[in-house]
């Protein structure tokens, strides 16, 4: 009986720890005026007739705060690197010299701003609610155990302990939030 409580326990913590990673990702996502690699991480290029990674077939960097030179290992990429950056519609248009393809990630206004963080606080609300999840999960398996003859007592004790994993997490969403919020509001 005991093992399956901290099965419970554990899958909570898992079910928590991967709600922060997801909206960790989910973040990245969000374009805060700064130029990052994680901009086109998602971006697929033709290679050879297979979608590829565009990372696997040019480098990619920064060489300042708001621009991104992608650099194809083969020159005759180039076109098709610009194409696929065209495709996938991230709202920078991309300029091509030839060689390499450069983005230049405009400014954002104060009310674009303003939408990201609206956002990115419904990204920290889902993991607030996937968190919660978690917890009811854990929670319905210790009160179940308790009704097939669990101790009342550990249960209570293991449902103290499910409740501080919600907290720390939780307080862990808002601490990832208020620092992309920062990061979204610096001009």
């Amino acid at each position: 009986m005991q093992e399956d409580i901290d099965l419970a326990l554990e899958a909570a913590e898992e079910g928590m720890q991967n709600s922060i990673v997801h909206f960790q990702r989910e973040l990245l996502k969000i374009r805060s005026g700064k130029a990052t690699p994680q901009m086109v991480a998602d971006v697929k290029v033709e290679y050879y007739g297979m979608p590829t990674p565009l990372n696997q077939v040019a480098g990619i960097k920064t060489t300042d705060a708001r621009t991104l030179v992608i650099q194809p290992f083969e020159k005759k990429m180039v076109s098709v690197v610009e194409q696929a950056l065209y495709a996938a519609n991230l709202g920078i248009t991309p300029q091509s010299d030839g060689e390499v393809v450069r983005m230049v990630v405009p400014p954002l206004t104060e009310e674009r701003r303003k939408q990201l963080v609206k956002q990115a606080s419904g990204f920290a609300e889902d993991a607030k609610v996937s968190i919660r999840n978690s917890r009811r999960d854990a929670i319905q398996e210790v009160k179940a155990a308790v009704k097939e003859g669990y101790p009342e007592d550990a249960g209570k004790r293991s449902e103290q302990t499910v409740q501080e994993l919600t907290d720390k997490y939780s307080k862990q969403v808002d601490s990832i939030f208020a620092k992309k919020e920062e990061e979204l509001m610096t001009v």
